[in-house]
């Protein structure tokens, strides 16, 4: 006799990240109750299980969802707001300013929403996210069924959302304590940089990030010119500043980390801290080429950020997977350097360690979340395909996603989003906002 499941997903390929650089031909994935049950031939699901919905997918690779290590999801109501700017510019001028007379409650659920829709179409699964009005932000990932790590950011200066750095943090901890035991939205502390933080708020935020083992989110050797400033204001660099000030830790996720050096990388390896590798961000701000050869040899857990979409200008880990290959490789003359699976391991379980859900996501084995996306392979564009973890690295865009699950639920059905909120009513929102900004 069969045993029920509620799900049973037949690709053509299964891609479970973890082993590494397999690709199961002819398997299936069961699901029951949100979690994957099993893992094995097709013909044997077949016989094993029978499921309340089946999903063929011959010509589909089946991989984890992908775990966007860095974003500002909100932002994506600014999208091409102001471009070519360098990073210091684009700030002071254009999105500082913008924000001042803008962000709002209303503004940050918006623009979340606009970005959650555009990253499961994308086959993005969980968000570590860093915004204002942090509620508002958990409310739309929510409303989205997406999975998000929401960042209680902290700065020096005002701004519509709280006042000082206790003022942030005060205001966080209730927004945490309202969400607690919510199964997909957790809470990080965000301070936004070294030098936008005083000393005394990073000591604060490394405090309650350790009292309450949450993740540390922060920027961090974005640009030359943060290191020099440092050398200036604080007589080390931030990392080393960050080290004095207790933050470095197995919870610090490093935004960036594009110029750090061989005693920057030795800082990060020792202390066991992830990188969020930005690619895309990095050079439309003309910040630099990050490290990640150097970075993996020294055994330090890389995931994969898009940014916001005011400073990439999408939300695509599709094309964070390749530019973070080819960048890599262009950047060392070493065409081994930064190999698909490993790209593909940051996109999904790199992601996850930071975030500590390494336990839940990134990898497609038994008793994990059912978190999981199917990239089609069946158009000519695609064809032949020799290794499909290659092809989802260097051939595959976002538009081939077909499906997308979360908790096995499906959030993504034949390419269409299935939002409570229409397409058309989110490109109203955006259009309502473009008028205001401008």
């Amino acid at each position: 006799m069969s045993t029920a499941v509620d799900l049973l997903v037949h690709p053509r390929w299964l891609i479970p990240v973890e082993p590494d650089r397999v690709a199961l031909p002819q398997h299936s994935l069961a699901v029951r109750d949100g979690r994957i049950v099993d893992i094995l031939p097709q013909a044997d699901a077949r016989v094993r299980y029978h499921a309340a919905t089946d999903c063929e997918l011959s010509a589909h690779a089946l991989i984890p969802g992908l775990v966007n290590l860095h974003a500002h999801a909100a932002m994506s109501l600014m999208r091409g707001l102001s471009d070519e700017l360098p990073l210091a510019r684009w700030l002071r001028e254009a999105i500082w300013p913008a924000e001042a007379r803008h962000v709002s409650p209303a503004f940050v659920r918006d623009g979340t929403l606009l970005a959650a829709h555009e990253m499961l179409r994308g086959g993005i699964t969980t968000c570590n996210d860093m915004y204002f009005f942090p509620d508002d932000a958990a409310e739309a990932f929510a409303e989205a069924g997406m999975r998000a790590v929401v960042g209680l950011i902290v700065l020096d200066f005002a701004s519509a959302w709280a006042s000082d750095p206790d003022d942030y943090l005060r205001r966080g901890l209730a927004i945490r304590h309202k969400w607690l035991g919510h199964p997909r939205i957790a809470f990080s502390v965000a301070p936004h940089a070294p030098y936008s933080v005083s000393d005394a708020g990073l000591e604060r935020a490394a405090c309650l990030a350790a009292e309450l083992d949450l993740p540390i989110h922060i920027h961090v050797h974005e640009t030359a010119d943060e290191i020099a400033d440092s050398l200036a204001t604080h007589g080390a660099r931030p990392l080393t500043r960050l080290e004095r000030l207790g933050l470095l830790g197995p919870n610090l996720t490093a935004v960036h980390a594009v110029h750090a050096d061989a005693r920057d990388l030795a800082l990060l390896a020792h202390h066991g801290c992830s990188v969020a590798h930005c690619p895309s961000s990095n050079m439309k701000l003309a910040s630099g080429i990050a490290p990640l050869p150097a970075m993996l040899r020294h055994g330090i857990n890389v995931g994969l950020g898009s940014d916001g979409a005011a400073s990439n200008n999408r939300l695509d880990l599709f094309q964070e997977m390749r530019q973070g290959a080819l960048l890599a490789k262009a950047g060392s003359l070493d065409a081994t350097a930064a190999p698909a699976h490993a790209v593909l391991r940051m996109a999904t379980l790199g992601g996850a360690r930071a975030l500590g859900l390494d336990d839940m996501i990134g990898s497609l084995e038994i008793g994990k979340r059912a978190d999981f996306c199917a990239v089609a392979l069946d158009s000519p564009a695609m064809a032949p395909c020799f290794d499909p973890i290659s092809h989802l690295v260097y051939v595959c865009g976002r538009e081939q996603v077909s499906h997308v699950w979360i908790d096995g639920d499906l959030r993504v059905r034949d390419g269409k989003v299935l939002l409570r909120i229409s397409d058309n009513e989110l490109l109203a929102l955006a259009s309502l906002w473009q008028t205001r900004l401008v």
